[in-house]
């Protein structure tokens, strides 16, 4: 963006319609040539598109016997070309260019098309990936979410899978089936989302204050819901199909990245207090294998966006198969909240940043409740393991907030390690899937290498990888299976390994061990 920015400001031009994309490399390297938008051999059609195509090859190759050229690696300037292909073969509008095309194509997309002999009209379509369209005074927005559009306008229509939409300046807006050209009723909402909650609010970018938002987020996830003294939890979505979760066989988590990590802990929660098998399941292996789902089993689905396309296709499976899906989420009205069963929203508020921050708590938050009446339902948590639970839940928040407040003591941390090419991350039993968290976050944010680990498992092959400069990231909490973690620090202690141990307030034996300690309340 540093490098556009100058360029657009050198030319800057009136006009009232424009696309653009931020693009994430996925066909071709980062680089001018493949950036969006992309043109057809003419000249004539410009398209953005977010997604992958996945018959580009093939496509490509026909183009290319038809007299097509590409100047890019990229499976957009195919799409673009074979639209502008079928446009000149049958003499078609935009639109039903794009319809035909589209059902040529698979894999998935969100995409913007712009004709230049059409210059007021704009269109859009989606299949598995994001698109939502703004409808303000005399304006249309189109984004991947509401988040880039409001400030100017609350009223918003999510495309549904294979919808799309043909947007003029003097006719409006009109919807399509991509598969039969029918037309589709738009469905407007009114999102109740404020400006101010996608600001950065004067924080250097929106990563960082989002990790500041997790308390109030967790409360907000706990509101209303969670009544320690009356051993209540109120979960609408739940409690109107109490019977299935009564009835399950077995309880099986569908996910994808930092979601499939708060399935874990949610798999340690749901053996523990409810006594019942759960299986923690990549949605992206899920759908493409032959699992065995019996119609007995509780299928629950988690994304932050609710628009996680592998999620959205083994939701897809599991309803095939008859089994019973809840939906965990964020984004109200999102695509996997209209397709599970049922579900509960986490209410973190919107996150901008890539990387995932309060979604996770929350996300845990959300699973602890869940697992707290799940137990109760099955008789299998009595009132004391209730209340213990629930009152750690409610400290929480202020817990979160004491770490926040060393936060120049982690910076120095940081600074003592951002030459390192290689992190392991090490945890046992709930802590473990928080070590791969932690190590899925120093990849996505620092682009250096980290492992995590349940820590037993670090003889097992690591272990050979540890030496005075291999810094070790150790969830050494009280709670933790603590004496198992203490011999494994010794272990990194003994081959110079550099040990930061995350610790319960007022631990001294692996203060004792440890090159640095972040401590966290009991």
């Amino acid at each position: 963006m540093q490098i556009w920015k100058p360029k657009a400001e050198q030319n800057n031009r009136s006009g009232t319609l424009g696309i653009g994309h931020t693009r994430w490399a996925t066909h071709g390297v980062p680089n001018d040539v493949n950036a969006h938008p992309h043109t057809s051999n003419s000249g004539r059609l410009v398209l953005v598109h977010n997604g992958i195509i996945e018959n580009y090859e093939s496509l490509r190759s026909y183009l290319t016997e038809q007299g097509f050229s590409f100047s890019s690696e990229t499976d957009t300037e195919v799409l673009v070309n074979l639209i502008e292909h079928i446009q000149i073969t049958q003499g078609l509008k935009t639109g039903k260019a794009v319809q035909i095309a589209l059902n040529q194509v698979v894999g998935a997309y969100a995409i913007a098309v712009f004709d230049k002999e059409r210059p007021k009209e704009i269109v859009v379509a989606k299949l598995g990936s994001p698109l939502a369209i703004g409808l303000g005074k005399d304006e249309y927005f189109v984004a991947s979410d509401a988040s880039p559009f409001i400030e100017y306008t609350n009223r918003s229509i999510y495309l549904e899978d294979n919808e799309m939409a043909v947007i003029n300046q003097d006719k409006g807006l009109k919807m399509y089936a991509i598969t039969d050209n029918s037309r589709v009723d738009p469905q407007i909402q009114e999102l109740q989302l404020s400006l101010e909650k996608i600001e950065k609010g004067g924080y250097d970018h929106f990563m960082l204050k989002e990790i500041y938002e997790q308390p109030d987020a967790i409360i907000d996830t706990f509101r209303g819901r969670l009544y320690r003294d009356q051993q209540q939890i109120l979960l609408s979505g739940l409690e109107e199909y109490k019977e299935a979760f009564q009835n399950a066989k077995r309880i099986i988590i569908i996910a994808c990245g930092t979601s499939w990590h708060a399935g874990l802990v949610g798999e340690y929660l749901f053996e523990d207090a409810a006594r019942i098998p759960v299986e923690v399941e990549y949605a992206s292996e899920f759908r493409y294998r032959n699992p065995v789902i019996y119609t007995e089993d509780v299928v629950i689905a988690i994304s932050q966006s609710g628009e996680t396309a592998d999620t959205l296709a083994a939701i897809k499976l599991a309803k095939e198969s008859g089994a019973f899906v809840f939906g965990i989420c964020n984004v109200v009205g999102s695509s996997i909240a209209r397709a599970a069963d049922t579900g509960a929203y986490t209410h973190a508020g919107p996150e901008i940043g890539v990387a995932s921050t309060k979604a996770f708590t929350t996300q845990i938050t959300l699973l602890i409740l869940i697992g707290l009446r799940l137990g109760q339902i099955r008789g299998s948590l009595t009132r004391e393991e209730f209340g213990r639970v629930a009152e750690e839940l409610e400290k929480l928040p202020k817990s979160i907030e004491k770490v926040l407040k060393s936060e120049k003591a982690i910076q120095k941390i940081a600074k003592s390690y951002h030459e390192a090419s290689n992190f392991l991350y090490l945890g046992r039993g709930y802590n473990f899937p928080v070590a791969l968290e932690g190590a899925l976050k120093l990849k996505e944010i620092s682009y250096i290498h980290a492992e995590g680990y349940p820590a037993a498992e670090m003889k097992h092959g690591p272990i050979a990888l540890i030496d005075k400069n291999m810094p070790v990231v150790v969830i050494a909490t009280n709670k933790g299976h603590y004496e198992k973690v203490v011999s494994n620090i010794q272990e990194i202690k003994s081959r110079e390994g550099k040990i930061i141990a995350v610790v319960t307030k007022g631990d001294k034996s692996v203060k004792a061990l440890a090159d640095h300690v972040i401590e966290i309340l009991k």
